[in-house]
């Protein structure tokens, strides 16, 4: 063996040894928080802990129901805001707009992706809640007084501000897949379907979309990871009023990032609070994983379907 071939080796192995050790960093996460999670268990089992929402560290109460549910309700706000938004922005983007106003478009997209969450969160507190505070919230209660609101002395720190501020977040994410997949059918369907008498939007509904739902809906499940892990923005938004159970939109929600965020300083003063800390750290880690697992699974078969 020469010392070229040597070098080839050399460095082959040694991109091989940082590649394994970069990949394997998820399961040493989940393997330590595991382990650093498990003293709960001796206490209160898994139901105990994701079906109950009686949170009293001092006391050895670790239901985090309440803060479940309060992820699930954000997320799903956010979600239902996002998805319609970003598919039919995408839509415009890739198949309506001019040229230059697609590379402006795509410029502002990529601005968004680029602003740091606490921005979001300035910019929540000081527009999006005092919307929902002074416009929302009397709206609705007018015309649907038998619905659950929040108490008279709402302040709009709510599960639908952080929902909100979570959907804004989720555009350049789900935007720009979108966009990607969508220009990835090919543009011989598009000429078919319009030589057979069909309009630009059957075309765009009844070919590009038909072909491209896979690809939408990772990208979907890729917003949903973005917005059920984030943290500061809704810390800034959302209430996190603890012993508050969300019953609607306008209730103040504490999902479990934001529980993460403003306890983990106090949890070495009481006994097994880490371990609930750390605990809920592993559930958000676990889900975040699936949700990108799934989201990239499914944008690889598209890839592979339109090669």
């Amino acid at each position: 063996m020469d010392i070229r071939e040597l070098k080839d080796t050399v460095a082959s192995s040694v991109m091989w040894v940082f590649s394994v050790f970069v990949l394997s960093l998820v399961f040493f996460m989940v393997g330590g928080l595991f382990f650093k999670a498990k003293p709960i268990f001796a206490i209160q089992n898994i139901g105990q802990l994701i079906f109950t929402s009686v949170w009293h560290p001092s006391g050895g109460k670790f239901g985090m129901g309440g803060f479940i549910l309060g992820s699930f309700w954000v997320t799903a706000i956010a979600m239902i805001i996002a998805i319609p938004l970003s598919l039919l922005t995408a839509i415009y983007i890739s198949e309506y707009a001019h040229r230059k106003v697609r590379r402006l478009a795509k410029s502002g997209i990529d601005l968004l992706a680029g602003i740091s969450p606490v921005i979001y969160g300035v910019w929540g507190v000081i527009v999006i809640v005092p919307f929902v505070r002074d416009q929302l919230m009397p709206f609705f209660s007018r015309k649907m007084p038998f619905f659950p609101f929040a108490s008279d002395n709402y302040t709009g720190f709510s599960a639908l501000a952080g929902g909100i501020v979570l959907a804004v977040m989720s555009f350049p994410v789900m935007i720009m897949i979108e966009m990607e997949v969508i220009a990835s059918v090919p543009l011989e369907m598009r000429e078919a379907s319009l030589a057979l008498g069909a309009t630009k939007w059957q075309t765009i509904k009844c070919v590009v979309l038909q072909k491209a739902w896979p690809g939408i809906i990772a990208a979907v499940i890729l917003g949903l990871s973005r917005a059920f892990g984030e943290t500061m923005a809704v810390l800034m938004v959302a209430g996190c009023a603890l012993g508050v159970f969300t019953r609607s939109v306008f209730d103040p929600a504490y999902p479990l990032p934001a529980l993460i965020a403003n306890t983990y300083g106090e949890m070495m003063s009481i006994p097994l609070y880490d371990s609930a800390i750390l605990l809920a750290a592993l559930a958000l880690l676990i889900v975040t994983i699936c949700f990108t697992a799934a989201g990239r699974g499914l944008l690889y078969c598209v890839e592979n379907r339109s090669m």
